[in-house]
């Protein structure tokens, strides 16, 4: 048995980390360049603190999931400022973004030439700025993954950015920041991080450590999100978090799977948000999945949702997409897949570095079933 198991440089988790984290972030660099999305409202007072700890800090914003033309400018404008560290705060498409300028810095030329499918995937020229993630909702994990997702309009396509030096120096996840998020994002964000410790747990590529990592994460995240969207309290929203932070790390070691293969497919072409393709394919992906699965892993997922969801195993999705359906959740065509695009969707989705994670192979038929069932 061989794995690795790669993480953040040092992680701080808890109410009241982001005040903690003062001077490891002021460690990073003289001349941080913090990114942040717009609702991240903490963004200006640590901004502040930094300045009146020394540090020469210059501040960008960051709106929407990050495609190459915003990174394209905002690579140009940063390289100019020459700073020597990254600091993303906000939800996970600020880190990406943030992740991908702290990549792209230090080398030249087009960042076309590194990204993967529609790119030249080539390895990056230089060494990645030291990267501090300071994430604002629980969903993406992205504080803790190796990669950033990027948007490529002209290809109509989803791709990553990837590299094991990408990881994060410092992740920073406070709860607190991520009681404020409207609950259509809470749900979708919710769902993804879910997802994102379901997958890794059926992978292919999973190894002992991420499945004590998402066998802890499993039960607790679904058991959260219920509690997130009808009685929330800060138990439930620091169990989301932490959820949300296992979801990275499982991701970075042991993959995804077809839900994420056929998400990234779905956000390029019809640019629906991350989570919410995510939590509208998750059910149809396990049906699809657990059918042609053996051994105990599908009875221990299965018996995890039926306890959050009050069912048996035998009725347990039926109440996990009940319950999504109950939260208002759209579906896919509400997002704008025509019923004719699934066979494009489905063969598409079959290239993807996240369906090399899948436990089992799913043939463009059952792809387009999945796709039709969502």
């Amino acid at each position: 048995m061989t794995f690795q198991l790669l993480t953040p440089g040092r992680i701080l988790f808890g109410r009241g980390a982001l005040a903690e984290a003062l001077p490891h972030l002021r460690a990073l660099g003289d001349r941080p360049l913090l990114i942040h999305s717009p609702s991240a409202a903490e963004a200006a007072t640590l901004a502040a603190d930094l300045r009146a700890a020394g540090a020469a800090v210059e501040t960008r914003t960051t709106r929407g999931e990050p495609d190459l033309p915003a990174l394209t400018e905002l690579l140009a404008a940063a390289r100019a400022l020459r700073p020597d560290a990254v600091i993303a705060m906000g939800g996970g498409a600020a880190l990406d973004m943030g992740k991908a300028l702290a990549a792209l810095i230090p080398g030249s030329g087009d960042p076309l030439r590194h990204l993967e499918v529609v790119g030249e995937g080539r390895p990056l020229d230089a060494a990645p700025l030291p990267f501090a993630a300071i994430p604002t909702t629980s969903g993406t994990g992205s504080e803790a993954t190796k990669n950033a997702v990027i948007g490529v309009p002209e290809a109509a396509r989803k791709v990553s950015l990837r590299d094991d030096r990408m990881i994060a120096r410092l992740a920073v996840v406070d709860p607190a920041l991520t009681e404020a998020v409207p609950a259509p994002v809470q749900l979708a964000s919710g769902l993804d991080a879910v997802v994102q410790v379901i997958e890794p747990y059926i992978s292919a590529k999973a190894n002992p450590l991420t499945d004590a990592l998402c066998a802890d994460a499993i039960p607790r995240g679904l058991t959260a999100i219920r509690r997130v969207m009808e009685a929330p309290d800060a138990r439930a929203f620091d169990d989301m978090a932490l959820v949300s932070l296992t979801g990275g790390i499982a991701l970075a070691n042991a993959g995804l799977g077809a839900v994420h293969g056929l998400a990234g497919v779905l956000g390029g072409r019809i640019g629906a948000a991350h989570g919410a393709l995510c939590g509208r394919l998750l059910v149809p992906v396990l049906r699809a999945n657990f059918a042609a699965m053996d051994g105990p892993r599908p009875e221990r997922v299965l018996g995890w949702i039926a306890r959050a969801f009050d069912a048996d195993r035998a009725g347990a999705l039926d109440a996990l997409e009940a319950w999504i359906d109950a939260q208002g959740l759209p579906r896919l065509a509400e997002m704008g897949l025509a019923a004719g695009d699934h066979g494009a969707v489905a063969e598409e989705a079959g290239a993807s570095s996240s369906m090399k994670g899948n436990p089992v192979a799913l043939s463009r038929a059952t792809l387009e079933e999945v796709l039709g069932a969502a």
